[in-house]
């Protein structure tokens, strides 16, 4: 007892020193993460962890791997697929509305695309530079004239006007020739076809020549009288396939192709103005051998017609007078751009595979109504298809 006592009244630490000195020593042994944690911050921690896992377990798991930006298959299908049925969901919108528009538009176009698809030369008229640097009367019109009176090709044999036979060029010059080189003529076997285009009667020759040659021979003027048979309303109804025989038809040659047509049939066109592709089609021609035609200052837009449509593919011989001695129907400018159009169009007929054997020129020496000596008012030009 006597050593309790004397050990209680040694002096030593004071009790409440101690206390003061528990929490900053459990403080630090926290913040050495070697005493307990609390259990308010062991909460928030785990609530923590709990968000996180939320958000994975349950967002992520239902995203698709597109909506995650994986790719399913290979970079870039998504987009392709997802343009591909947006295209065909606009295909099905307007699919029903177009549907009847192009089989109207298959019926009516039928026999007209059906020659198309044989002329694999359609093109633009490309429209050349100008002869000199800028606009020149005297420039554009020297290199037509000069373009004009150069044959492109030296024949050997020829068909002159009115004779069937083939020769050698005769030494005065003809109106026009017929290159007869055998590469050029039709074989033996093919029977020709002859198409003329004349209201003034000059092609009499032309015709006597494809006639002796035996080609199946038509001959188009809208206002003769002496068509050929057949009901009214139909230029073409003739005697169609007859040899050396020329059917005769009450029509012309139309540059414009109508907006809107009526289903044609063979030889029922029911119009006396239409393109040659056609009067081929109506016709049942695929290729026209020889043609002839003198078509008083329209031959320009018919021209352009002939080469932006492809339809020069199907024709192999070709006798034209040009007339310069005004601008032509629907031909319009100044004088200098009537001229470079022209040449134009003649650098088509070039670039169509036509090349021109013969030129002889015709009366009068005026050009867009204006007198120009040693220049002629026309001129009488063949060709043929070298292509």
């Amino acid at each position: 007892m006597r050593g309790c006592a004397r050990r209680r009244g040694r002096p030593g630490v004071p009790l409440p020193g101690i206390l003061l000195l528990i929490p900053p020593l459990l403080l630090a042994l926290q913040l050495l993460g070697v005493g307990p944690r609390s259990p308010r911050g062991t909460r928030a921690q785990g609530a923590e962890e709990q968000e996180v896992a939320f958000s994975v377990i349950n967002i992520e798991p239902e995203r698709s791997p597109r909506q995650r930006g994986f790719p399913s298959r290979r970079p870039g299908l998504e987009e392709q697929e997802e343009e591909e049925e947006q295209e065909e969901e606009e295909e099905e919108e307007g699919g029903e509305a177009q549907d009847g528009e192009r089989r109207r538009l298959a019926r009516t176009y039928e026999d007209e695309n059906e020659m198309l698809s044989r002329q694999p030369g359609s093109r633009t008229l490309q429209v050349q530079p100008w002869a000199a640097d800028g606009p020149s009367f005297t420039a554009e019109l020297d290199r037509i004239i000069t373009y004009v009176t150069r044959p492109q090709l030296n024949c050997s044999r020829v068909l002159s006007p009115g004779q069937a036979q083939a020769a050698q060029a005769p030494a005065d010059s003809p109106q026009w020739l017929l290159c007869a080189d055998d590469w050029l003529l039709p074989a033996a076997d093919t029977p020709c076809v002859a198409y003329s285009f004349s209201m003034e009667g000059l092609d009499a020759d032309f015709l006597k020549t494809v006639s002796g040659l035996g080609c199946e021979v038509h001959r188009f003027d809208p206002s003769s009288s002496r068509a050929s048979g057949g009901y009214r309303g139909n230029p073409l109804a003739s005697n169609h396939g007859d040899r050396g025989v020329v059917s005769r038809h009450k029509m012309w040659l139309e540059w414009r192709a109508p907006r809107k047509r009526r289903q044609r049939t063979r030889s029922n066109l029911g119009s006396v103005s239409q393109t040659l592709a056609d009067i081929m089609a109506s016709l049942g021609h695929h290729t026209v051998h020889f043609l002839y035609a003198d078509l008083l200052s329209a031959e320009w837009r018919v021209f352009q017609n002939w080469i932006e449509s492809g339809t020069l593919q199907s024709v192999h011989h070709l006798v034209v007078q040009v007339h310069l001695q005004w601008a032509g129907f629907e031909v319009g400018g100044t004088n200098e751009e009537v001229l470079r159009y022209w040449f134009s169009v003649l650098r088509g007929l070039q670039a169509s595979g036509l090349k021109l054997v013969h030129s002889s020129a015709g009366v009068g020496h005026s050009v867009l109504k204006q007198t120009v000596a040693n220049i002629h008012s026309s001129y009488i030009l063949s060709w043929v298809n070298a292509g």
